[in-house]
């Protein structure tokens, strides 16, 4: 066979492979609308069964890198959508390729190349930001990684293959090149336009999950984290080893939005060593940790800690017995764990406690008010600067 056909085919199976995971993805994504949360497809194998248990997908799918235009829609405007109609397009004309075969011009190679290369640049800055940022790559992303190197082969191949043949971009052959571009770009940015007429408007949703029922806490047992220029009070209720906590935390800081609100924390530990609504410890350890976050001369920098060490703390939280109180006085000293046994130390979490159950607060988390108003669970998850562009927009950069 010829290289050129060799090559050009080997960018039809890549394309038609990165069309099938980016289907899926967008999939996955476009079910959420419905403000439920559903299993995702996260394997590396195309149609496999769908898991609640897909953390990378999961992280990937909540962080602020998997959509666009996130205010003005809930939930934004997937990146997989772009990633769709990019492999449409080349599946078409890689296909053509392989038609012309040994016909194919130099110029016509050039123009695949560039067109055919675009998802392996995209993709290795969304793979830096997966592996860097978000420390966890999702199995879905990466069938389209592997589909865009496997279309940056195809380009090299078919450039390589038909290189000798001339008839460089010149004159006619330019403006057919501009016309394939343009549809390139058409078929890139179609599915997206779609989807953001045909989304619906969540607007009615973001004010109808509560107010607050008891604003202040009588014995001043709430911990103070006041943002560098507040311009909103704020009630967080969190877990130190929950997840969906640590994620929020995180998004909120980057966006710039943690600075601008006064918030009152009150801890919140899902385990029942000291939480007494529950029969399971969900997160062992959470009551320890939540001590130590009372006792901590700076608690907003002790929680910070305690979430960028969340997996190592939890996992000391499930040995049992002393390993986790021994790491938090490795770390930080006896004064520490002195202070998180006393008495005063198990009233203020306690009192802590009594003020969530005053509030009819659900036993999970986090749960967020923002001037009395309550986050909708759905909100604090793909739709978190969408209500927040409802709630208080000043909050926003």
């Amino acid at each position: 066979m010829n290289r050129v056909r060799l090559f050009a085919w080997l960018g039809v199976v890549a394309a038609l492979w990165g069309l099938i995971f980016a289907g899926i993805s967008s999939l996955d994504y476009a079910s959420h609308l419905d403000r439920g949360l559903h299993d995702l497809h996260c394997s590396f194998i195309p149609g496999a069964e769908a898991s609640p248990a897909a953390e990378g997908c999961r992280t990937a799918l909540n962080s602020p890198y998997a959509a666009l235009f996130k205010e003005q829609l809930w939930g934004g405007v997937p990146i997989s959508l772009f990633g769709l109609g990019c492999f449409a397009f080349l599946l078409g004309h890689a296909l053509s390729i392989a038609y012309s075969g040994p016909a194919t011009s130099r110029g016509a190679s050039i123009l695949y190349a560039l067109l055919a290369g675009s998802p392996l640049v995209v993709s290795a800055i969304m793979f830096s930001i997966s592996w860097f940022e978000l420390g966890t790559i999702c199995k879905t992303c990466a069938g389209i990684y592997v589909a865009s190197l496997g279309l940056g082969v195809s380009a090299v191949g078919v450039l390589a293959g038909s290189w000798a043949n001339g008839g460089g971009l010149s004159g006619r052959s330019l403006l057919m090149a501009a016309a394939v571009a343009l549809g390139m770009a058409f078929w890139v940015l179609a599915p997206s336009l779609v989807y953001a007429q045909l989304a619906p408007d969540h607007s009615r949703f973001v004010t109808q999950c509560g107010q607050l029922k008891l604003a202040k806490e009588s014995h001043g047992a709430l911990l103070a984290l006041k943002g560098a220029a507040p311009l909103k009070r704020a009630l967080f209720f969190e877990d130190p080893l929950c997840p969906t906590c640590k994620s929020l935390h995180e998004r909120l800081r980057e966006a710039g939005v943690l600075q601008r609100l006064d918030v009152e924390l009150a801890l919140f530990p899902l385990d029942n060593q000291c939480n007494w609504m529950l029969q399971q410890p969900l997160h062992p350890g959470a009551c320890t940790v939540s001590r130590a976050v009372l006792c901590a001369k700076a608690p907003a920098a002790f929680l910070d800690w305690a979430y960028a060490n969340q997996e190592e703390l939890a996992a000391a939280g499930k040995a049992g017995g002393t390993v986790l109180t021994q790491l938090l006085a490795n770390r930080w000293g006896k004064e520490l764990t002195t202070c998180m046994s006393a008495r005063s130390t198990e009233q203020r979490l306690n009192r802590q406690l009594h003020f969530a159950a005053a509030n009819a607060i659900a036993v999970s988390t986090p749960q967020i008010f923002i001037e009395g108003q309550r986050l909708c669970d759905e909100d604090i998850d793909m739709g978190l600067m969408f209500a927040l562009s409802k709630l208080a927009p000043e909050l926003l950069p």
